[in-house]
């Protein structure tokens, strides 16, 4: 079991492609997350999935066994690792989950169409990063999602 959450922080304005948020990765072995982190871990959201979505579908469909990811503005780290039959996902604290390419790629879909859905609506259409997302989160959807 792997599932993605993706939050925009409030109070920041306008809404832009640039707004703050925050990643949390759960897993049947732990959690990790860049909410509350001292120093603050926040990241340019949308920016960062899209860089995830980008980084994953390239590992997902690709032959490397290590990717390392890293948000954007952030010093927030996840580790993906292909094994022989399943990825782990990892944070500094360990392993946080095991589980199939789809698990993944599914469960970072459903969470980067939740965001779309309900956070970056609200962003006018002329924003860049809305349309970048957009086509990130298709493409991803393409590639790793029905290979």
């Amino acid at each position: 079991m792997i599932n993605f959450k993706f939050s925009v922080r409030q109070g920041q304005g306008d809404p832009s492609g640039f707004d703050l948020g925050d990643l949390v990765c759960k897993g049947n072995l732990g959690e990790a997350s860049s909410v509350g982190r001292v120093p603050d871990q926040g990241m340019m959201i949308y920016l960062s999935v899209i860089q995830l979505l980008d980084e994953l579908g390239d590992f997902l469909t690709g032959r490397a066994s290590v990717l390392s990811f890293t948000g954007v503005d952030t010093s927030f780290e996840l580790e993906f690792r292909r094994g022989e039959k399943e990825i782990s996902v990892t944070s500094g604290e360990g392993v946080i989950a095991r589980g199939s390419r789809y698990d993944l790629a599914g469960s970072l879909v459903e969470a980067a169409s939740e965001l779309a859905n309900s956070e970056l609506a609200s962003i006018p259409s002329r924003d860049p990063v809305k349309a970048d997302y957009l086509a990130a989160l298709n493409s991803f959807r393409r590639a790793a999602v029905n290979p």
